[in-house]
């Protein structure tokens, strides 16, 4: 299949495109540029890497971008609720309208299948007792997750016979990638444990999150684009598993456990109310393919190995690429992108 990955610079972008083309994919990159200059490590492993990019915002597409197109996976957003809160009026233009338009292009242009990137923060005020699922009610408390509630309720009337769209929640990633986010629970307090050898937590940690790898995520997306349409369409899935749902503090006391030496400690209850645990059962029975198989523990393993081998530094982890609303202030600031981040 000829696909087109949107957000090929990303955090997650950076690790599926070569996945998708050692599965036998053709891949078309198409990524806006915020955060290419920051690049945490390089892997051999990871190769091939994109041989085309288009450095366009997604504003901009064109039907002539989709010729030739079989799947759009869409992934190319404002990436998290602290960046979507910084702008909101210019976070609904593009992640919800650009969305939508992109979605329109692509099946205007014959593209067959459509896999959007979502995520398990709209259900938002879960409160944590209840496992939700693909059918509980969504209680969006951000720009950002509002803006993933109305993309699916936009783009999955499009579904068609002839235009698969699939939706896929996703937990709260975890794990590296060159194009790294320190902004994300797990990978922030492994940092944190590497460079300051103290977790201070803000808040008391009580917060339900559910995680999932990024590798996960990939493999969600390749068995998503894979399966056969009836099984796909117009479908809803959450992306993790359900034993990866935690409190914050918990996470934390992982990640101590692995990085010997590291203390931690906890503040007041916050008062961010967001909490919410996720069932999985849906995508482990009827995504035809698909296994979750990384754990917190391994991935916190995972990290730690990293950053002994590459000699991660504190430096590294205060680089403002690595941080989302870090890139685009600075972006801003110096003039780079316009008041509705547009590249001057």
């Amino acid at each position: 299949m000829k696909i087109l990955v949107t957000g090929t610079e990303g955090y997650i972008g950076a690790r599926l495109a070569p996945i998708l083309m050692a599965a036998g994919h053709e891949v078309v990159g198409f990524d806006t540029g915020f955060y290419r200059e920051g690049s945490l490590y390089q892997d051999p492993k990871r190769k091939p890497v994109v041989p085309f990019t288009r450095i366009r915002d997604q504003r901009h597409a064109t039907a002539d971008d989709f010729v030739g197109i079989e799947g759009v996976v869409h992934l190319a957003e404002l990436s998290n609720d602290p960046l979507g809160e910084n702008r909101p009026e210019v976070t609904y233009k593009i992640n919800h309208e650009g969305s939508v338009y992109l979605a329109k292009l692509a099946r205007a242009a014959g593209v067959r299948r459509f896999v959007y990137a979502s995520s398990c923060s709209v259900y938002g005020v879960g409160g944590g007792s209840d496992f939700l699922d693909e059918e509980s009610p969504t209680n969006p408390q951000t720009a950002y997750a509002v803006c993933k509630t109305r993309v699916e309720r936009d783009v999955r009337p499009m579904a068609s016979k002839d235009f698969s769209v699939t939706f896929l929640r996703n937990a709260t990633a975890f794990g590296p990638s060159p194009r790294m986010r320190f902004d994300i629970v797990i990978n922030d307090l492994c940092a944190l444990a590497w460079t300051k050898k103290h977790i201070a937590m803000t808040s008391d940690g009580s917060p339900w999150r559910p995680v999932v790898h990024i590798e996960d995520i990939c493999a969600a997306i390749r068995c998503a684009l894979e399966a056969p349409a009836e099984a796909v369409n117009a479908e809803i899935f959450n992306v993790g598993r359900n034993s990866e749902n935690y409190r914050v503090r918990e996470l934390a006391q992982q990640v101590a456990e692995v990085f010997v030496g590291c203390q931690v400690s906890s503040g007041p209850p916050a008062k961010d109310n967001r909490s919410y645990r996720v069932s999985f059962d849906k995508i482990a029975n009827r995504l035809p393919g698909f296994v979750c198989r990384w754990s917190a523990r391994q991935g916190i393993q995972e990290l730690h190995d990293l950053f002994h081998r590459i000699e991660f530094t504190k430096d590294a982890y205060e680089f403002r690429a690595f941080t989302r609303l870090k890139e685009l202030k600075y972006l801003s600031r110096t003039g780079q992108i316009d008041e509705d981040f547009f590249w001057r």
